[in-house]
């Protein structure tokens, strides 16, 4: 069982506090960039709201209407069953809602339809599990429970055929079998696994290991204690580690000892030669060449003069967390999360356009024309495109409570709610 933190320790204090008083009772496959539909499917975006358990269907280009919305926990009374009969889950999921879920249930962190467009795959990180929930009917197709205690980000594969997840109570990536759930292999990671993306031939699979979020020892002379902060990178056929790639060293390199070597949020350019990428508590991103090994070049982003520098009011150590780039290479978008803005950066210049105002925006996507950014306002329960040409904002669609991942995939031509058929 992995070793609790500080805030865990909190957590897990008031939760063992609320034992006393609370009987334990039952209570896709598209990437990002693409676009069209083919064979009676219709292209779309999936939107998480994670403090809902929802996952809201919007249109992936144009007005980004609502299509639908799905319950991404239908099995809820049962999970809740299992985790009030264990009093080491219940403490851990009480953990999770009182510290990275800033006192909410985690019900959906990230989603990917099936090529088919029949199901939709979801990580949800209360439940330490992943689900796959059939399009048509609303009901679990199968259910892998991750190692460790919470599951979080996922990647596909670029044929869609298999499904990577972190495990970020036990160093661990799953990898599934997007159709079954079962388990096609697994490795180990640096402390907190986060982000996941498979090389756009298919060949390795790079895990982004963020340390511990939650503690309050955010200083930068304290970072020591965040844990092993790594880049993984391994075989995607035998999941053998290839490469580690330790960013501490990197920034240092360039004079950088204060900044922080957690990669959050991370974008490959179209060739894959530079790797773009977020860390904790900086407002700005960094590229990396990969055939250099070193990092080439970094953009400071605008401070939001209501916004204050303690790190420990970040939430989950993230002052901005959400990064996109067009297809064509040339524009990337950046979600300034705890700044309160996205904006659009060209990304030979490094020069950031207007800062488009949005309530602590959580992640940034692309439209399936390609023509947008799509980012998730979570402080106010709506996504926003921002058009890549211009820089300015488009349209915004209201969706569910505090979304957090948008990922394109796909739907039955005919797709409706499964609650209203």
């Amino acid at each position: 069982m992995p070793a609790f933190r500080p805030r865990y320790l909190r957590s897990v204090a008031a939760a063992l506090v609320l034992t006393a008083a609370v009987p334990a009772t039952s209570a896709g496959a598209a990437s990002d960039s693409g676009a069209g539909s083919a064979g009676g499917l219709r292209e779309v975006m999936f939107v998480g709201n994670n403090w809902d358990g929802t996952a809201d269907v919007i249109k992936s280009s144009g007005d980004f209407a609502r299509i639908g919305r799905i319950d991404v926990v239908p099995d809820k009374d049962a999970r809740m069953a299992e985790i009030n009969a264990n009093p080491i889950r219940w403490i851990y999921f009480m953990a999770i809602r009182n510290s990275v879920g800033e006192g909410h249930d985690q019900f959906v962190d990230d989603m990917y339809s099936t090529p088919d467009g029949t199901s939709v795959v979801v990580s949800r990180p209360s439940f330490a599990d992943v689900v796959s929930i059939d399009l048509a009917t609303g009901a679990v197709n199968w259910r892998f429970p991750v190692s460790g205690y919470r599951s979080d980000h996922m990647a596909v594969s670029p044929d869609g055929k298999r499904v990577a997840v972190s495990a970020s109570l036990s160093n661990t990536v799953h990898v599934l079998d997007i159709d079954t759930g079962a388990e096609l292999g697994r490795f180990a990671t640096g402390d907190k696994p986060h982000e996941n993306i498979f090389t756009r031939d298919g060949k390795y699979i790079y895990n982004m290991s963020i340390g511990d979020v939650n503690t309050a020892t955010d200083a930068p002379w304290l970072d020591w204690t965040k844990g092993d902060r790594h880049i993984t990178v391994v075989d995607a056929t035998t999941y053998q580690q290839v490469k580690v790639i330790d960013m501490r060293s990197r920034l240092d390199a360039i004079g950088l000892k204060d900044y922080s070597d957690a990669v959050r949020p991370a974008v490959f350019s179209p060739d894959e030669s530079k790797l773009y990428f977020q860390v904790s508590f900086f407002n700005g991103f960094f590229e990396y060449d990969l055939a250099t090994d070193r990092i080439t070049r970094t953009k400071t982003l605008p401070k939001n003069p209501a916004t204050g520098d303690d790190r420990t009011t970040f939430v989950n150590d993230s002052r901005h967390h959400g990064l996109s780039m067009s297809p064509d290479g040339a524009k990337l978008c950046v979600a300034g999360t705890m700044d309160d803005y996205a904006t659009v950066v060209d990304r030979a210049t490094l020069q950031e356009g207007p800062l488009v105002t949005a309530a602590k925006p959580y992640w940034a996507t692309v439209s399936g024309d390609g023509k947008s950014c799509v980012i998730s306002e979570s402080g106010a329960d709506q996504v926003t495109a921002i058009s890549f040409a211009t820089g300015r904002k488009t349209v915004s669609v209201p969706v569910g409570d505090h979304p957090q991942r948008v990922r394109v995939g796909h739907v039955a031509a005919d797709w409706t709610n499964p609650s209203a058929s």
